[in-house]
């Protein structure tokens, strides 16, 4: 009995170890000991278990620049520490560079980069006035133009003047807060400067979910319809690769609002962990999409269509897009902007749905008339 037992592990593990390869998302050494839950893969990690930074993983800021947010800090990287199996990034009251203060910022680009995923970073924010800790993403290559263009999710913003208030937000081309358009939520939630704390965020196409612990903090979602006055990627430019970045801002637009207490320093910012995670569609997806349905004409914005996403599949990767029968583009969002046609014109226009197995629905049809 024993051997069968063991037999029939060794085949378990085996299939599994098939379904990861078959997507290229096999579990790198370090987070062996994290689990597979609901298709979640973990591909990154940091366990903060070492006595130094990872510099294959982080790259720690050394610069007097206020993050264009008027930051009263200098960030230097001998603010940065990892012991007792935590990240710790602490600010200082010292003159250096020109500053008042010093802090730590780090981030995974060009060594952590991901489109779409579910990232969870354990940590314990530090209180007092004139804090702004922050969790938050950035786009890699800047797809789009340079901020907001591209693109910003805060996972979590923290102002130690504003005590168990934390702030979750998405910035973009038409959503942010220059314009003060910006999308996002905010919650009181106790024990934010005392116990550490989940914040996550869950990242698919057209669609973002943030986390404290296991409460929905907000979910943003691109809608289509009530973005017919601009192309898809100004509403909505998530789907290019980010990367991750944590810091302890002091001061600021927001953070120093009201001021800066001398008195709280120094103080830190403690993270246990961080990780990232892919969903293993292979062994989730075993349907195949349905045609989309109710393409329509955007009522604001020259040749725009927009449809809507197939009710059976687990997730749409992207669409692919024929014109008279050759293949013109694809498009992640389920809505689609023509340019460089020829006016006057009627095209026939095909759209196939491909999910994230390469499974493809049946292709839907609609008539053109470019203007």
């Amino acid at each position: 009995m024993k051997k069968l037992n063991i037999i029939v592990l060794m085949l378990i593990v085996l299939v599994f170890a098939f379904g990861c390869e078959k997507n290229g998302m096999e579990i790198p050494d370090e987070c062996a000991h994290l689990r597979v839950e609901d298709g979640w893969v973990p591909v990154w990690c940091d366990e903060f278990d070492g006595d130094e930074l990872n510099e294959e993983k982080w790259t720690s800021l050394n610069t007097s620049w206020g993050g264009g947010n008027n930051e009263a800090q200098y960030y230097h990287p001998d603010n940065i520490e990892v012991k007792d199996g935590m990240l710790v990034i602490t600010a200082k009251k010292e003159n250096y560079g020109g500053k008042n203060y010093t802090s730590g910022r780090i981030h995974t680009q060009y060594k952590g980069d991901w489109l779409y995923g579910k990232i969870v970073v354990r940590a314990k924010l530090p209180g007092g006035r004139g804090t702004w800790p922050a969790i938050w993403m950035l786009p890699t290559m800047n797809k789009y133009g340079t901020w907001p263009k591209s693109g910003e999710i805060d996972i979590i913003e923290y102002v130690g003047y504003d005590k168990d208030r934390l702030h979750g937000t998405i910035h973009t081309e038409k959503f942010n807060h220059m314009l003060g358009t910006q999308l996002g939520t905010s919650l009181e939630y106790p024990g934010i400067t005392t116990t550490f704390i989940d914040y996550s965020v869950i990242w698919s196409p057209g669609e973002i979910t943030l986390y404290v612990d296991d409460f929905e903090l907000t979910k943003f979602r691109y809608t289509p319809e009530f973005n017919q006055d601009v192309k898809p990627h100004q509403a909505w430019p998530f789907d290019q690769e980010f990367h991750l970045l944590i810091n302890l801002a002091i001061g600021g637009n927001w953070g120093g609002v009201r001021g800066i207490d001398p008195d709280i320093f120094p103080v830190s910012m403690y993270v246990d962990y961080v990780r990232v995670y892919q969903r293993d569609y292979s062994s989730l997806d075993k349907m195949k999409p349905e045609a989309i349905s109710e393409i329509k004409t955007g009522n604001l914005l020259k040749n725009m269509i927009y449809w809507k996403k197939p009710n059976n599949d687990l997730d749409i990767e992207y669409y692919e897009i024929f014109l008279n029968g050759e293949f013109y583009d694809t498009t992640r969002l389920n809505a689609y902007v023509f340019e460089r046609l020829k006016t006057g014109t009627e095209y026939q226009v095909e759209i196939v749905a491909v999910d994230f197995t390469g499974k493809k629905s049946a292709a839907t049809a609609y008539t053109l008339h470019y203007q």
